[in-house]
């Protein structure tokens, strides 16, 4: 029992740092962002309204929605929307439209995870930088090149892994929460009547009496709830309990009481707007405060970009994205991984919306749109896993989620009246990275009926070629291929030129499933094709590692057995060569050969054995 309980304390500690390192950065700009609008008058009823708003926002979205609701659709035991989308198309696989319409909204609100990630960083890091503005105006010059500092010493070390300072997150986020509530709690001893704002009453009077400015001002308010959709994605990091109890217990009693102190905070001095956040603390602490906001800001950076890792190699095996470069920094952890494209992409994309915005509050016009829109597709997808996959009755489903996708949509439409302002900027990065996801997938799909319609039958092949067999040489040749039962055109290249067979011959096909984890004793099909060949499948969920020669393994006392220093892989490095009537516009064509070319090679992705592979390339004509 003991074990337990500091099991849950361990995992709890953890959560805090990693899930909730965004959320917890939110209060450094959202009532700042609300009142600096110029669109709510500043009244001490208006701020008790406000306060009421951001309560029940939390309160629902976050409480409701995701900790009672969507935590509950684990895909064996893992989050997220990738997770949730594999677990709709599941639900749905007897509709092929309707699993086509959702695989492409959910792909959709895979990619708008990417405007996210560069707006996320940058509005965090550059509001706790902006603290220092409080602390002297000489500072202000200077936020700008700090902030870019150190966002860039940040995505430098991503190299090296996250596993050493990992263990730090849990507790500097902790003590950031708790000083969260220290600073509120000293400012509503003051004005402890601003306490009644729980009540929903407030949030109603105000929404009655300003009908529209509340429908403004929501693209702010949406800002109380930055990185709520971590709570989802890290499902399987933590497991749901630590997740919810360091909710409940930590993270939003410190959120609720951070935000109550700045109301109260306003209540006796309206002119503390200009950043109610840090005019809270005491003059001595302005400077300590600044530092520990930015290692909070940081912390929630990291967990972004790790997760901005995680969702593209889930991606990658998924078939949305050409092979990427994945190095994995940790012997002991498989999820931690750096990938380098990634990694880089995401920095450049980050100092140009720093050096565009300028300042965190140009920065929250820009944010929301991606978010709101990734919180409705949550809510849609949720729909129909619950319908389809759980069989729960139509009108539950509706009431469960009916809620929900009202508020999502009425953020998101809120948010939609900044595009002009900034919204267009993840927008157009995630349309990007859309596209490519897309055309990667359609391209694939056109590259796999090609080489089908071209193949040769592998077993009436072999039967062939054994008629008058080929000199054959010591080892075991691995060939992969796209197709089982069909030839390689690694095979055709490796007979025409060296005409030789190995002793052993494997064809070996990897296959990626819309589940998480696969296990070993589910990894491996095989079939004898006669004169010591094999036809071998490959299966992986989007969580596992690929590494075909750990799972090839697994054939010895099967009839197969392979020494790894006799062992060659060969591949078909293949040059697309696009060609009119594939079903694809021109350029997309175009964009599609250059992916391939540029994708890396299976040796990196599968973790083949450099010193072993023979890549023999062909031109193939979409």
């Amino acid at each position: 029992m003991s074990n337990q309980k500091s099991s849950l304390a361990a995992l709890t500690l953890g959560a805090i740092g990693v899930v909730y390192g965004d959320i917890g950065t939110s209060v450094l700009y959202a009532v700042k962002e609300v009142f600096g609008s110029g669109h709510v008058p500043f009244t001490p009823d208006n701020i008790y309204g406000i306060l009421s708003i951001f309560f029940w926002t939390l309160t629902v979205i976050v409480s409701i929605k995701y900790v009672a609701l969507v935590l509950r659709a684990d895909n064996n035991g893992e989050g997220g929307l990738i997770a949730m989308l594999a677990l709709a198309s599941t639900a749905v696989k007897d509709k092929p439209r309707l699993r086509r319409i959702l695989l492409i909204i959910g792909i959709f609100g895979t990619s708008l995870f990417y405007g996210d990630g560069v707006i996320t960083p940058a509005i965090s890091v550059l509001s706790a930088v902006e603290g220092l503005e409080i602390v002297s105006p000489t500072f202000k010059q200077g936020v700008i090149p700090i902030t870019l500092v150190i966002l860039f010493c940040l995505f430098a070390v991503q190299k090296k892994g996250t596993a050493g300072i990992g263990k730090f997150f849990g507790p500097i986020t902790l003590v950031w929460f708790l000083v969260l509530a220290l600073l509120g709690v000293s400012q509503i001893i003051h004005h402890p009547e601003i306490l009644a704002a729980v009540s929903p009453h407030y949030a109603v009077m105000f929404m009655w009496a300003n009908p529209g400015t509340t429908f403004i001002i929501l693209g702010a308010i949406v800002l109380c709830v930055t990185g709520a959709e971590a709570l989802y994605a890290d499902l399987g990091h933590f497991g749901k309990k630590p997740i919810r109890v360091a909710w409940f217990a930590v993270v939003m009693p410190a959120l609720v009481l951070n935000y109550f102190g700045q109301g109260a905070l306003l209540l006796g001095n309206p002119e503390a707007v200009k950043n109610p956040f840090y005019l809270m603390a005491p003059d001595w602490a302005l400077l300590p405060l600044v530092g520990l906001a930015t290692a909070a800001t940081v912390i929630a950076s990291q967990a972004l970009i790790t997760g901005a890792f995680s969702v593209t190699k889930q991606a990658i095996q998924m078939g949305y994205l050409p092979r990427l470069n994945i190095q994995h920094t940790s012997v002991r952890d498989t999820g931690q991984i750096y990938m380098p494209f990634v990694n880089w992409g995401l920095f450049i994309t980050i100092v140009l919306a720093v050096v565009l915005f300028r300042s965190s509050s140009n920065l929250a016009a820009a944010y929301g749109i991606a978010v709101c829109a990734d919180m409705l597709i949550t809510t849609i997808l949720t729909f129909f896993v619950i319908r389809y996959g759980w069989k729960y009755p139509l009108s539950l489903c509706i009431a469960a989620t009916g809620v929900f996708f009202v508020v999502d949509f009425a953020f998101f439409a809120s948010n939609m009246m900044k595009l002009f302002a900034g919204g267009w900027f993840p927008l157009v990065i995630g349309g990007v990275v859309f596209t490519l996801m897309m055309t990667w997938k359609e391209g694939r799909h056109i590259l796999t009926q090609k080489l089908r319609a071209d193949s040769i039958d592998l077993p009436g092949f072999l039967d062939a070629v054994f008629v008058s067999p080929p000199a054959r040489v010591e080892g075991t040749a691995v060939f992969l291929t796209a197709e089982p039962g069909t030839v390689p055109n690694a095979m055709l290249h490796n007979l025409k030129h060296n005409k030789v067979l190995h002793e052993q011959n494997l064809f070996v096909t990897v296959r990626n499933h819309e589940v998480p984890w696969i296990g070993l004793t589910k990894r491996l099909e095989i079939e004898s094709l006669g004169h010591d060949c094999w036809q071998v499948i490959v299966h992986y969920g989007f969580k596992n590692d690929p590494d075909l020669p750990k799972a090839l393994r697994e054939l010895r006392g099967r009839g197969c057995e392979l020494e790894p220093m006799t062992t060659s892989y060969f591949l078909s490095r293949d040059t697309v060569i696009p060609t009119i009537g594939s079903g694809m516009a021109a350029w997309r064509e175009k964009l599609f050969a250059q992916m391939h070319h540029n994708a890396s090679g299976a040796a990196d992705f599968l973790n083949l054995p450099n010193n072993s592979v023979v890549e023999l390339g062909s031109k193939i004509e979409i």
